[in-house]
């Protein structure tokens, strides 16, 4: 006998009775068990209940009382903090309690924050993932430069700009450091442009030395690629999904990201194409190999939970949702490399993209046609794989002259 997931008895004039019902919806929707459910609710219940008893109402459900009720509570479970602060998400995203406020020792003013995200997303046209990054080094910088004092804009020098960077840079890869300082000027700009500086600082932004071209590629040969497809076990549902984006990164090249933002209306099964959501919010349409179509297939069809997401891979554990970041990616393709015993400088999904241009370039395809599949808008982003062309730099090189010649 299947038990109903909501303890009825503990529900049922709780004071936060429709609260709770709700959740409950949002549980199963989100594919939890019933055993799961019926522990959190038991857990919220009690926190109801408690509210009731101690005459507190609805307007003074926070972070704080939530610790209060932890303390209160002779008993808390490892995953109680985790549920009642899913509870309080819950809350907020329909209005029921207000949105948590930033300590103001601890942030900026949170206008200037989200003024600067509205003008990436809809002047800049920046995805969402980088306008996370960005925010977050805006952040980080007025944090450091005002601390718990008033933020003031006109009082920034160009010292404060140049010093931020070089301390936190050092700390940082190039990449990363570069994508501060790219981030920085952005930011720079947007208080300019808004009259919130009388001088452009973006130009005492240092730049972050790199020598483009300077370094090879890191990839897998073929058999190395086949061995990391072969670490899925097709017998689990997760293993089929792993399969199906090991197979888009390293068949098709696709990014990370762009993996994450696949959808069921980018897949055309009729045309054998896919829609391809790439960096700066450009789309391009790329056609679907047999064996990538069959591995999605099957995904879907067998193993993808039913969500309310319309992005085609989703996590296999409740809750059911997109995919949270490219990082996640990442991971699956590190794990997989780590299986097949390989050890490249790089583990990351990229490698995979890597990996399909060498490929390329050494089964005799020109550069413009592997710039054509990687979706490269400038050819002096496909220049790199010309480095791991060996033969073809060995048909260059001078012979290094011998002892008495001149």
């Amino acid at each position: 006998m299947r038990h109903s997931p909501l303890p009825e008895k503990q529900i049922q004039g709780n004071p936060l009775e429709c609260q709770l019902r709700t959740f409950a919806t949002f549980l199963r929707e989100s594919g939890y068990r019933t055993r799961t459910i019926q522990d959190k609710l038991y857990l919220l219940a009690s926190f109801g209940w408690w509210l009731g008893q101690s005459r507190r109402t609805m307007a003074d459900i926070d972070e704080q009382l939530v610790q209060i009720f932890s303390k209160h509570k002779h008993k808390t479970r490892r995953f109680d903090l985790a549920t009642l602060s899913q509870f309080l998400d819950h809350l907020r995203k329909y209005g029921v309690i207000p949105h948590r406020k930033l300590a103001a020792e601890q942030s900026p003013p949170a206008d200037i924050l989200n003024a600067y995200e509205r003008y990436l997303r809809s002047e800049r046209g920046v995805i969402p993932a980088t306008i996370i990054e960005y925010r977050s080094y805006a952040l980080k910088f007025l944090v450091d430069r005002f601390g718990g004092e008033r933020v003031v804009f006109p009082e920034l020098k160009a010292s404060d700009v140049c010093s931020f960077v070089l301390r936190h840079g050092r700390s940082l890869g190039i990449k990363r450091a570069q994508l501060l300082a790219t981030a920085f000027r952005s930011f720079l700009r947007f208080l300019f442009q808004k009259g919130e500086l009388g001088v452009d600082l973006a130009a005492a932004v240092p730049s972050i030395p790199n020598w483009p071209r300077s370094s090879v590629p890191k990839y897998l040969n073929p058999e190395e690629v086949q061995r990391v497809l072969k670490t899925c076990d097709l017998g689990t549902p997760m293993g089929r999904r792993d399969y199906a984006i090991l197979l888009l990164l390293a068949r098709l090249g696709l990014r990370a990201g762009e993996v994450v933002a696949l959808q069921f209306e980018d897949i055309n099964w009729r045309t054998g194409e896919i829609l391809v959501r790439g960096k700066g919010m450009r789309f391009d349409r790329m056609p679907l190999p047999d064996d990538i179509g069959n591995a999605l297939a099957s995904y879907l069809r067998r193993d993808r939970p039913a969500c309310p997401t319309r992005r085609v891979f989703v996590c296999m554990k409740a809750p059911h949702r997109g995919l949270a970041a490219h990082g996640t990616v990442g991971t699956i393709v590190r794990c997989a490399i780590e299986r097949a015993n390989l050890h490249p400088p790089r583990k990351g999904a990229h490698v995979l993209r890597h990996s399909l241009a060498t490929s390329m370039l050494r089964s005799g395809a020109t550069m413009r046609e592997i710039g054509e599949v990687l979706r490269h808008r400038s050819p002096n982003t496909t220049e790199i794989y010309a480095k791991v062309d060996f033969d073809g730099l060995r048909s260059l090189a001078h012979p290094w002259p011998i002892g008495g010649e001149r």
